[in-house]
């Protein structure tokens, strides 16, 4: 389970895709709205935020050196004019990593080879989970489709977590937790040891320890998604076992 679920191809039509509804759920709604998943946020912030992480992929994926870049100075259009530069950069973002080799250097931040492919993969999982945060500024959101959802819980795992970026407490956390999607028949097995984590094949589980399970969660893969990714209580899902694993393994 721990290859991503995707290509290039993939990833750029779901990019396509959650962008337009992105836009969409912007286009006609008070810039000053809340969007209840980030509570500090307003529709505008989020607008600003997506438009300026869309910047700093643009700032330096092209650039065939793995060296960490220097992050521009984020920018911050104002209401009336917010959406259409948004709209700019995203098209300049498609334009862009559709025309990158996936095997040409580029640097990332997460224990991941250096290489271009990680980026539309990234900017696919970044576009869907904050597609569904504009929508919920119109009290209801469409779930992040299947086959997506899917690599983005192999990326939180293997990505977000590997790096360290989490958001749960790692204190005393030890065992194995089981997340399986029941909309799709996929399982993935995570072993926490405090601050460390290995994601596991089950068919080639190598270490010693015991492999008995300590927490499961299950679920749609849309809702283990928003759930790791601190969108949506874990109690949207049917849970056993102890809840301390599972909130050891959201991110965002």
């Amino acid at each position: 389970m721990s290859k991503p679920h995707g290509t290039k191809e993939f990833w750029l039509a779901a990019l396509r895709a959650d962008g337009a509804a992105f836009r969409a759920a912007v286009a006609d709604v008070d810039p000053g709205a809340p969007v209840p998943p980030c509570p500090d946020w307003t529709v505008l912030d989020l607008v600003h935020h997506l438009g300026n992480v869309y910047g700093f992929v643009l700032n330096h994926v092209t650039r065939g050196v793995t060296d960490r870049p220097e992050r521009p100075a984020p920018q911050t259009p104002p209401a009336g004019e917010a959406v259409a530069w948004w709209e700019s950069r995203f098209g300049e973002l498609l334009t862009t990593l559709d025309g990158l080799d996936p095997d040409f250097p580029a640097w990332n931040w997460a224990p991941q080879p250096k290489k271009a492919i990680f980026w539309p993969r990234r900017m696919a999982q970044e576009t869907a989970v904050h597609r569904w945060d504009a929508q919920t500024s119109h009290g209801l959101s469409e779930p992040i489709e299947t086959k997506l959802a899917v690599d983005g819980i192999t990326e939180v795992l293997d990505t977000w977590l590997a790096a360290g970026r989490r958001k749960g407490s790692t204190e005393g956390v030890r065992g194995v937790v089981a997340l399986h999607a029941s909309d799709i028949a996929e399982v993935w097995y995570v072993r926490l040891r405090g601050e460390g984590l290995a994601l596991l094949d089950t068919d080639t589980v190598l270490d010693n320890d015991p492999t008995h399970e300590r927490a499961q969660a299950t679920g749609s893969a849309s809702d283990l998604l928003l759930a790791l990714w601190g969108r949506v209580p874990y109690d949207v899902l049917e849970t056993a076992g102890d809840m301390r694993l599972l909130e050891a393994l959201r991110t965002g």
